[in-house]
């Protein structure tokens, strides 16, 4: 699959439920062979969407920062994630943090938004040192709507 966004979670910036600049958006590394991406049903950083299995050890990040939307292009600073250990990550879903622990088991509150699976790095093999993502500097940088 190419990189789409979540189609719920268009809906959900459509509909006022995600704001880019005011609310907590993290990512997570994913390992695709336990989590396959069902982009126009998934809607939840929950573990009934994307299985504990999938999820890489110490793969997700804090909260964005320096946050920018200029002309539906959405931004922020990279990320760099530490200690990270576990399978092959092949991919990378942002999503809203809805404040009930960014996807744990319940997280009805976290929505979907990206999927990143075709990046320069992408896949990764953890070895328990960091991974840093460095976000696209070309015209669409993370996403454009």
């Amino acid at each position: 699959m190419a990189n789409a966004l979540y189609g719920l979670g268009r809906e959900a910036v459509l509909g006022g439920d995600i704001d880019w600049d005011a609310d907590d958006i993290k990512c997570m590394l994913y390992d695709d062979t336990d989590y396959t991406v069902s982009i126009d049903v998934d809607q939840y950083v929950n573990t009934d969407t994307i299985p504990a299995a999938a999820r890489v050890t110490n793969g997700i990040s804090g909260n964005f920062a320096s946050k920018t939307k200029t002309l539906g292009v959405a931004d922020a600073d990279d990320i760099t994630l530490t200690t990270v250990s576990g399978e092959e990550c092949e991919g990378i879903i942002i999503g809203k943090d809805g404040g009930d622990a960014f996807a744990t088991a319940s997280g009805t509150n976290d929505l979907l938004l990206a999927d990143i699976d075709t990046a320069t790095g992408l896949p990764v093999t953890p070895n328990g040192g960091d991974i840093t993502i460095a976000w696209d500097a070309g015209a669409n940088k993370i996403f454009k709507l």
